[in-house]
């Protein structure tokens, strides 16, 4: 774990915020404008209502690198803190919220906020970076699984979970013509973290 540099490549600048892996730390704490605690309380609490809602999935699925995020309103409602965990870089992550469905709710939510100049504002990193407080530690359970990695692993779980399910399966394993593959290490592991 050490500060990042999520530089891909020469061109882009160094970012603050900290890296276990491939995942990375974001959080950004703002002032709340005055008059605006609760207009910011129903704005988050229909996005929380909206946590099932296809259009905001489909672009998290689409961007499909942001392991969690959160808002808090604290000091007595007069801060707000958005935190999240992504994979990739910081400016990419940037980006490509600006450009979903996902971008339009921060907007809706950062309005709360004081000098938010727009997720499109050629401004807004400069925005972001001046409030942003990078970790003093961040550790990630699965530092070397990205959300993509983490997804695929659930496909392919589900998936041999319903052959394990199928007579074909049973049947295979009672067939004598397996049982070499059957009594091999590798197999064994597989049926003992099936069983898991």
């Amino acid at each position: 774990m050490a500060t990042t540099s999520d530089a891909t490549s020469s061109d882009q600048p160094e970012r603050p915020g900290m890296k276990d892996g491939v995942c990375s730390e974001f959080t950004v704490f703002t002032e709340i404008k005055p008059g605006h605690a609760d207009a910011l309380r129903r704005d988050l609490a229909m996005m929380a209502d909206g946590s099932a809602d296809k259009e905001a999935r489909g672009a998290l699925e689409q961007i499909g690198t942001l392991h969690d995020a959160r808002h808090v309103m604290f000091d007595n409602d007069t801060r707000h803190m958005f935190a999240s965990v992504f994979d990739g870089s910081w400016d990419t992550y940037i980006d490509d919220f600006g450009k979903t469905v996902i971008g339009e709710r921060f907007d809706r939510v950062f309005s709360h906020t004081e000098g938010f100049p727009g997720i499109t504002d050629p401004g807004v990193k400069d925005w972001f970076l001046a409030h942003q407080a990078p970790a003093g530690v961040f550790v990630s359970s699965y530092p070397d699984l990205t959300v993509q990695q983490i997804w695929k692993d659930q496909r392919v779980s589900e998936a041999f979970q319903a052959v394990l399910d199928t007579p074909e399966f049973r049947a295979a394993l009672d067939n004598p013509a397996n049982a070499e593959l059957l009594a091999s290490p590798a197999f064994r592991r597989l049926m003992e973290e099936a069983e898991r």
